[in-house]
């Protein structure tokens, strides 16, 4: 724990930060959203480049789940996959009060945006009826809701993680997943502008993807701290990438 640091007894996440090396990365992870929303593209004209973020997260994501990245030139989208993709990006921001206010509400509206092309109506927006999922989503809606303090980092961390293990619908859980960490990363002032692109850091390194999504459903210090670290690393990447977009915004 660092000197002179308290951590709250009553917060069910606080504990994480006293992994090792989860302050450190916590910590750079901020510095890099930071210093993207300081950049000059982003201080009139971040809506086009949050813009562009989110089209990138949404082919990144859909692509994750097996569907094709690729924008017809027509720009009539029917992979289902992406079209979901597309509509949660387009979504983000009147679902971002509701996030906050009513986690589950939310969560079975971006599985409606996400599987509409891919579910049937009956399954739309509906958990599994399984005790053990509706349990975890009532304590993940818990903490969403205001039931923890630590950084942002953390709390997408553990929203994306939690949702990617517990698949709690019948398809695109990958996809609603990753959505609900953006929104995190927007709703606890991590990324307020929805400048970061960290999905595409997931899509490059699918296979570590992949692992350290293995060691956070093993859970354990060791489980956690691979996850955790992995996570903020795709943060600082997702920086990167919204610094080229930026970058490439910029007048000539």
């Amino acid at each position: 724990m660092s000197p002179g640091r308290v951590r709250s007894v009553t917060d069910p996440l606080a504990p994480l930060l006293d992994l090792p090396g989860v302050d450190d990365v916590v910590a750079a992870a901020r510095e890099a959203v930071d210093a993207v929303h300081r950049h000059p593209a982003n201080r009139r004209g971040w809506p086009a480049t949050a813009a562009e973020a989110s089209v990138r997260a949404a082919r990144a994501s859909a692509a994750l789940d097996g569907g094709d990245a690729e924008i017809p030139d027509s720009g009539e989208v029917t992979e289902p996959h992406l079209a979901g993709a597309l509509r949660i990006g387009e979504s983000i921001g009147p679902l971002l009060p509701v996030w906050q206010r009513a986690p589950m509400q939310a969560l079975a509206r971006l599985h409606v945006l996400a599987a509409a092309d891919l579910a049937d109506d009956e399954t739309l927006g509906r958990p599994r009826d399984v005790r053990a999922v509706s349990r975890r989503l009532d304590i993940l809606a818990g903490l969403v809701a205001g039931g923890t303090s630590v950084p942002g980092p953390v709390l997408t961390a553990i929203v994306h993680g939690e949702l990617l293990a517990l698949a709690p619908f019948d398809s695109a859980n990958g996809v609603v997943a990753r959505a609900a960490a953006r929104i995190t990363m927007i709703a606890t002032g991590l990324d307020p502008k929805g400048l970061i692109v960290p999905e595409v850091f997931y899509l490059r390194r699918s296979d570590r993807y992949r692992e350290a999504l293995g060691s956070f459903r093993k859970g354990g210090p060791d489980g956690m701290t691979d996850w955790l670290l992995f996570s903020c690393e795709a943060i600082e990447a997702g920086a990167r990438e919204a610094t080229s977009i930026a970058e490439a915004a910029l007048p000539a």
